[in-house]
């Protein structure tokens, strides 16, 4: 399991993607490959993810397919059908964090609270998601937490773009970034592929500052 979090959390930047229609597949992954960012979360806020999820893995395979906004274990199954190699969740529902624990698939819960890190912990997952970020403290709440929970690396997702993703990038406790802002829902609508490559390279550019 840990090798798959630990290829999630080299990339940096994950994209929160939500696919209205499978027919955007193909060219999102084009995108995605052209901007340097073969990774994704494709969320389940749509009935399109399922069939998102196995297009991409299936039409690009050097693409780390994840699925997103995981809430039920019937999403978790339906996931790793389609070819997902990790859930992330949103918050922490313990049923379906051990669900997926006992089935050896690679899971990022969702935290933003000290008791959510410990039902992490206790659990022996060293890598939470920190969701809604900039809601519930943004930076100053991660650097808080470093503190106690020194030996745990955050995904910080919600309200993150370019203009403080390079904050956020910098802090010890931050493996990686999750956000839209490279792949907006209205460029996919727009088939504005370009932009999100573009966007995605861009992406890049800033969290390569960091040494």
């Amino acid at each position: 399991m840990k090798p798959i979090l630990d290829e999630v959390a080299k990339y940096k930047i994950v994209p929160v993607i939500k696919l209205e229609k499978p027919s955007d597949v193909l060219p999102l992954g084009n995108a995605l490959l052209e901007g340097g960012l073969p990774i994704s979360e494709i969320t389940f806020r749509t009935a399109a993810a399922r069939e998102a999820i196995r297009l991409l893995r299936e039409s690009y395979p050097s693409i780390l397919v994840g699925a997103g906004t995981v809430i039920t274990i019937e999403q978790v199954i339906h996931a790793r059908d389609a070819g997902a190699k990790f859930i992330v969740t949103p918050g922490f529902n313990p049923r379906i964090v051990d669900y997926c624990l006992a089935n050896d698939i690679p899971v990022i819960p969702g935290v933003n609270s000290p008791t959510q890190i410990e039902q992490g912990l206790e659990r022996r997952l060293f890598l939470l998601k920190f969701f809604p970020a900039e809601a519930s403290g943004g930076i100053k709440m991660l650097k808080a937490l470093n503190g106690p929970y020194s030996d745990v690396l955050f995904i910080p997702t919600g309200g993150i773009d370019q203009s403080n993703l390079l904050q956020y990038i910098q802090l010890k406790n931050v493996a990686a970034v999750g956000g839209s802002w490279m792949v907006k829902e209205d460029l996919i609508a727009s088939s504005r592929f370009d932009e999100i490559s573009r966007l995605c390279r861009e992406a890049l550019s800033i969290v390569q500052k960091v040494k």
